[in-house]
């Protein structure tokens, strides 16, 4: 029964690009989800309960009015019950959704079904991982840990995802695709922070800075601890004016917080036991990577479905990538902007670029 329904010639019973206009249609459904997963994945809460609502009013929105693509334009971006706007990235990752698995079909649907369907649930993670990473500086387990267990299976099942008949090989380039995958993004991560291992952050005249309790707040941005504190010996250093500690109060003093220690001129204390630190500062420096080791899970994922030639080759174009939008923002002199990108949307673009013709571009290059 399972190869009956997958196999080529039931497929080719039916002409090719009704399949082509099923998989866009496929994929605006699970674009649509993807939102669901996109908004509520950092946010700590269930994919699946509640049902979709409007996070202004809650309103639980009806059935006839979450149908993918139509239901945004038809509404013009505002919500039906209290016409708070809806943001346009609800349509953008619908479509783009919808283009990529149609494309995916196009691209792979000649060779095997599963084989596109495969890629599709790819595709689908990378999209989920590029705009969380996009909004919120992180790439969720749920996204970088599942996607290596299923790109793994994935191995299993389809052969064909690393160019070969023989489920043997298929695993063995998967598993070679992980280590190779968060290896490498490993070592670049432990050589940048011995390199590049601090950030300073030029602030003006008694900036007002909060240490929350589960992360550092400046005014334009909240820093989880998770990326700051990556070893014990990380520390987040500055000079204030004045330090609010419960109602303890410091004028001119040195600050120095590490995991396990507070430092406040010459007395020390245990973090776990402030409740409450804010600090008048100019300037503050936190150790800062590269990547996150999130970014590192997230190149096993790839490596799993893709092999460790995919890993080399998103490795290599995320990093033009990442250097043609640097120098198109130091030309539109946005050049702040660079440091808001995460590097994950750049990883999620190489990979999806491999999965659309990236092993033919390096047979091609390679054999000029």
């Amino acid at each position: 029964m399972y190869m009956a329904t997958f196999d080529a010639n039931t497929w080719a019973a039916v002409p090719f690009h009704f399949w082509t206009l099923v998989f866009f249609a496929f994929g605006s459904i699970v674009g649509s989800f993807l939102n669901v997963c996109i908004y509520r994945m950092p946010r700590g809460e269930s994919i699946v309960s509640p049902p979709s609502h409007c996070p202004h009013c809650n309103y639980s929105i009806p059935w006839y009015l979450n149908i993918p693509l139509f239901t945004w334009l038809f509404l013009r971006g505002k919500c039906a019950h209290c016409s708070a706007p809806i943001a346009p990235r609800y349509f953008v990752v619908e479509l783009l959704t919808a283009l990529l698995f149609s494309g995916c079909w196009v691209m792979h649907g000649h060779t095997a079904a599963l084989l596109a369907l495969a890629y599709c649930m790819l595709l689908g993670g990378l999209v989920v991982a590029a705009f969380i990473d996009l909004e919120h500086f992180i790439i969720p387990d749920e996204i970088t840990i599942g996607g290596t267990v299923a790109g793994f299976l994935w191995a299993f099942v389809v052969p064909a995802l690393h160019q070969t008949r023989s489920r043997a090989e298929s695993l063995e380039s998967s598993v070679l695709g992980i280590v190779v995958g968060a290896g490498i993004v490993y070592g670049i991560l432990r050589l940048a922070k011995l390199f590049f291992g601090r950030q300073r952050f030029e602030l003006p005249p008694e900036t007002l800075v909060v240490f929350g309790e589960t992360g550092l707040k400046l005014p334009d941005r909240e820093i989880p601890y998770e990326e700051i504190f990556y070893r014990k010996s990380d520390a987040i250093t500055l000079k204030a004016k004045s330090v609010q500690m419960g109602e303890r109060r410091f004028e001119e003093a040195t600050v120095r917080l590490k995991p396990d220690e507070l430092k406040i001129n010459e007395e020390t204390f245990k973090p776990e036991e402030i409740k409450n630190l804010e600090v008048v500062t100019d300037q503050i420096t936190v150790p800062r990577e590269a990547m996150g080791l999130g970014d590192v899970k997230f190149m096993a994922a790839i490596g799993a479905f893709l092999g460790w030639q995919g890993v080399l080759f998103s490795l290599m174009v995320s990093s033009v990538i990442g250097a043609l939008v640097g120098v198109g923002l130091i030309v539109m002199k946005r050049r702040e902007w660079s440091s808001r990108i995460p590097y994950g949307p750049y990883i999620a673009l190489a990979a999806a670029l491999w999965v659309f013709g990236g092993r033919s571009w390096v047979v091609w290059w390679f054999t000029e």
